[in-house]
Parts: C-alpha cells; sequence; structure tokens
C-alpha cells in the first residue's frame, strides 16, 4: 500500500475468543465515549471560566451483521447471553481486523468483555431471493486499537 493510499475496508475478518466468525457481512456503529468532565473556575482577575476535561471512558458498541450458516460458535455465543442470561459466562474478547489487499492485518481493534445486549434475525420475504442475515449488537467494556 502506497503511502496516502486510503486503505480499503472490503478485506476483514472477526474472531470471537480465539474462533473465526464466518460469513461476516457488516461491522458497523462501533462507537467509543467518554465522560466530559466541566469544572468552573475564577480567574486571577475574578473573571469565571468553565474548563473542560476528559473523564472516565465508557464502554462502546458494535453491530456485526452475518449470513445465517451452520457455523454454531457466534449462535451459541448469542442464545449464552440472550436466552440462557449467562452475561458473566459470555463475556469473551472480540477481535476485529482490517487487513490490506494481500490480507495483511493493517489495524485491529481488541473490544474486550464483549457480550450480545441484541439480536436482529433475518428478514424473509416470498418472491424474493435475498441472503438470510442476522445482526448482533454487542457491548464491551473497554478498546484497544493497534
Amino acid at each position: 500500500m502506497a503511502q496516502g493510499d486510503t486503505l480499503s475496508t472490503h478485506r476483514f475478518g472477526v474472531q470471537l475468543g480465539g474462533i473465526t466468525v464466518e460469513s461476516v457481512k457488516e461491522i458497523s456503529g462501533l462507537t467509543v465515549e467518554q465522560d466530559v468532565v466541566e469544572t468552573p473556575q475564577v480567574t486571577p482577575t475574578g473573571e469565571r471560566i468553565y474548563k473542560k476535561q476528559p473523564g472516565g471512558q465508557k464502554g462502546g458498541e458494535v453491530t456485526i451483521t452475518r449470513g445465517l450458516d451452520k457455523s454454531s460458535a457466534f449462535t451459541d455465543w448469542i442464545k449464552k447471553t440472550l436466552l440462557d442470561g449467562d452475561v458473566e459466562g459470555a463475556r469473551e474478547n472480540l477481535t476485529i481486523e482490517i487487513q490490506d489487499s494481500q490480507g495483511e492485518t493493517v489495524r485491529r481493534m481488541q473490544l474486550f468483555d464483549a457480550w450480545v445486549s441484541k439480536w436482529d434475525g433475518p428478514e424473509v420475504s416470498a418472491g424474493e431471493s435475498n441472503p438470510a442475515t442476522e445482526k448482533a449488537t454487542i457491548v464491551f467494556e473497554r478498546i484497544e486499537v493497534e
């Protein structure tokens, strides 16, 4: 990749606790927030100012859209939280890798203590031949970007 070239995002991979998640169509909505602490102060001249500084980091979330297939690892993980209510047992680290045209990882995002908070099943319609996909909204405690 030449300097200045923007990375194409059509090559990526997802691992859940070391297992590759298959048939991933889309990763969207990756968000992380940080609290903003506002402190009112008075200057030596008596002028009132508000100083803003970073506070604690909040956890984030991401949505993964994948095709329905026979792979059961991701589906079992979804069931663990949404059906069994075992959030503590379901907490896993999730890795998202963006790759260059040669398949080399250029950016890696590690999502720690992730679990599924929402699942959207496939939309089906008679007479249409769209692929069956599911969406899982995943929340996480912490992120590291490499």
